[in-house]
């Protein structure tokens, strides 16, 4: 995946859901990205619940390159699971059908599993150990330019449209 240099070429706005690293911008948070972990009912009823983040070194689990380690919250402070699985992708979308169809245990960003658990086709697992996250979904934009009256209704536009809370948490 490669992050476009929204300066050198005349962008006006651009959407992330990582942090900004970049200090030639302006990051607004327009929604929380909460993360959860979700598997099939096909899966697991073939392969079991697992009840605590320790049982997923018995798991396939799906991974998007980069987010490999999965940091628990626990009643005994943070804990750290190295998930095992041997399908892997850069692609946040082919990780959800992966998991919808039944290969494995996944972390997936509730906006894009929304609809997919109100239709039974995902279940949340592992709901007593949220994971420890603070992503979100930014809107970044040049800091060496006025922001611009379309861009200003642009951010205006989804942060009323996601909402606080969101509208798929």
């Amino acid at each position: 995946m490669s992050i476009v240099d929204m300066v050198e070429g005349g962008f006006d706005i651009a959407i992330r859901n990582s942090e900004l690293e970049d200090s030639t911008l302006v990051a607004r948070k327009l929604a929380t990205d909460n993360r959860i972990i979700c598997a099939s009912p096909a899966y697991l009823a073939e392969y079991g619940t697992p009840i605590a983040p320790v049982e997923l070194k018995d798991h396939q689990c799906i991974h998007l390159i980069g987010l490999e380690n999965w940091l628990f919250e626990t009643p005994d402070g943070q804990l750290s699971i190295k998930s095992n699985g041997n399908f892997r992708t850069d692609h946040g979308e082919a990780v959800r059908d992966a998991s919808v169809n039944g290969l494995g245990i996944t972390v997936s960003s509730v906006w894009s599993i929304h609809q997919h658990l109100k239709r039974g086709e995902l279940v949340q697992i592992l709901s007593d150990f949220p994971l420890v996250s603070d992503t979100a979904i930014w809107a970044v934009y040049p800091s060496s330019r006025l922001l611009a009256p379309k861009v200003r209704a642009f951010i205006d536009y989804f942060v009323e449209y996601y909402g606080d809370p969101p509208y798929w948490d």
